[in-house]
């Protein structure tokens, strides 16, 4: 079964329609089609080495792709050229890493502010809302060492969503911490995602997490499948 046919019947956010990615003669994953509907939360799981990531960030336009097409809401983001897909992704996307990778130089609200930024806004309550919503609302004066690993993600889960993208991708986002705070920070992601009402398509190795989707889907070198049991 591939994920269009468990879809939802609602419009598409975001469609793959047989997307492969190779590494010259090497095919990474082939023919992958998926829909992403407003508000869906889709876990999608496979083996190391079959290109969760590489798939994120196709659909982020961070990467490109050998065939196929990602289309958002119509727009093909194979036809935009680089500066095209960037302010697209500024936008309409939001990303949260394994690794973090919040800013060392700048304060946890001025980490919290750089979407915003991009997008020439400057919106210092809605900053300070986020930093509410995530449990940070004494923090945003301190820099990045300071916190724990689970408190950076928190800051990253801000960043995500602070300028209201309706897609979410999430990238093993809970690798990096001890399970007790990994359960505390997913749950906290989906619920930050669930009330801004975007989607979120998550890479994960985690069964807990991947339970908590709308749909799991599996990522394998010949497409995109439903399990038929959970991962």
């Amino acid at each position: 079964m591939t994920s269009t046919d468990a879809a939802p019947d609602t419009e598409a956010l975001m469609r793959l329609r047989g997307l492969t990615k190779r590494y010259g003669e090497s095919v990474v994953f082939g023919n992958v089609d998926m829909d992403v509907h407003p508000g869906e939360f889709i876990a999608v799981v496979g083996e190391s080495g079959v290109g969760k990531s590489t798939l994120l960030n196709c659909m982020a336009g961070l990467d490109t792709w050998d065939a196929g097409t990602v289309t958002h809401r119509g727009a093909d983001l194979g036809a935009m050229d680089d500066k095209a897909r960037a302010i697209w992704r500024r936008s309409h996307v939001g990303f949260v890493f394994q690794a973090f990778h919040v800013l060392p130089h700048l304060d946890v609200a001025q980490n919290i502010a750089l979407p915003l930024m991009l997008l020439g806004q400057n919106d210092l309550a809605r900053v300070q809302a986020m930093l509410e919503s995530v449990g940070l609302a004494a923090m945003g004066a301190r820099l990045p060492q300071e916190l724990s690993g689970g408190q950076l993600q928190r800051v990253a889960i801000a960043r995500a969503l602070v300028h209201r993208p309706p897609l979410l991708l999430a990238d093993e986002p809970t690798g990096n911490l001890d399970p007790e705070t990994a359960a505390r920070v997913m749950d906290l992601l989906i619920a930050q995602t669930r009330e801004h009402g975007a989607a979120l398509v998550l890479v994960t190795h985690s069964e807990n997490a991947a339970a908590h989707a709308d749909r799991t889907l599996r990522l394998t070198a010949n497409g995109m499948h439903t399990p038929q049991t959970q991962p």
